[in-house]
């Protein structure tokens, strides 16, 4: 379902611009269409360039390798070949649908660093849903960073959704009155917010545990997407979240935020092929209606005529 974020968006090629120039551009600009065979000063130029650009050093080498490894493979045939290579990564990720079910409660467990967006992802989730006529309820997880609350309070009010929200309690016990709330009041949706200050990595592994037990033990058919928020802009670093977030609860999906501006948006792929992960989301701009479903060939086809 979630069949109001299907729309087409025109602005897609402008928000994957920058990545355009730094993939696409950039690897095209190592050969010569006119020669007959790729040298090896090429294919390493072409690595490198897939490096830099976020695609990580074992998925760059691959694809030079495979490309080594091709009879007859010709630099005119670079570009069919990277979009059809990354067809092939995002598809065999899984499907990029965000899970919902009609006439039952749908539970969204969301997390991420701070500053990668979890707060305003939710509240455009929140709003999406109600403007769908969906009754929203969103959990207040992250209860020891008042300014959270807070933000996510005043979103809350933005979007029309009600909130359960408990200061300096037990971000676990949050998730349990809301989850009790839903239940009795006939919600639709619950959007749980939780913390994520890495500095402390293992209270914070340990804390992501707790309230997924909460969800399992009480609304286990409820749980549709555990959600990792990214910010695009953090590149390679937005890999190595998915690895840490994956030890605490299993993962089902990527909301990748802020791709407007940014040259980083290849993380899509690194998080493709590494994690068999699949972006369902993605943030292109400030506005409620900036966020959207992440459609793979909207999203390659852009990639590649931006």
């Amino acid at each position: 379902m979630f069949g109001f974020l299907k729309d087409k968006f025109d602005n897609l090629k402008n928000a994957v611009s920058n990545t355009t120039r730094t993939l696409v551009d950039s690897v095209l600009s190592n050969v010569d269409e006119s020669d007959e065979q790729y040298s090896e000063f090429a294919l390493d130029d072409i690595e490198d360039t897939l490096i830099s650009a976020d695609l990580g050093v074992n998925y760059a080498a691959e694809l030079v390798d495979n490309l080594r490894a091709k009879k007859n493979a010709k630099p005119s045939e670079l570009k069919n070949y990277l979009k059809e290579e990354f067809k092939k990564t995002l598809s065999e990720a899984g499907s990029t649908d965000l899970n919902y079910k009609d006439s039952e409660l749908n539970i969204y467990f969301i997390t991420g660093v701070n500053g990668a967006g979890k707060t305003t992802l939710i509240a455009k989730m929140a709003y999406r849903f109600k403007q769908e006529g969906k009754k929203v309820l969103i959990a207040a997880g992250d209860t020891f960073r008042a300014a959270a609350e807070e933000q996510l309070n005043i979103w809350s009010e933005r979007a029309g959704a009600d909130i359960v929200r408990r200061d300096k309690a037990d971000p676990a016990s949050v998730v349990y009155e809301a989850i009790e709330k839903a239940r009795k009041e006939a919600y639709d949706v619950i959007l749980i917010d939780t913390a994520g200050r890495l500095q402390n990595k293992f209270n914070l592994m340990e804390e992501l545990k707790k309230i997924k037990k909460v969800v399992d033990k009480q609304a286990p058919e409820a749980l549709r997407e555990s959600i990792l928020v990214i910010d695009a802009n953090t590149g390679q670093n937005g890999l190595q979240q998915a690895k840490v977030f994956s030890e605490a609860v299993d993962l089902t999906s990527v909301a990748l935020t802020k791709l407007d501006g940014s040259a980083k948006g290849a993380i899509i792929l690194a998080i493709a092929k590494e994690m068999k992960l699949p972006v369902k989301l993605i943030g292109i701009g400030e506005k409620m209606e900036d966020l959207k479903a992440f459609d793979p060939e909207d999203f390659i086809s852009a990639l590649f005529e931006a």
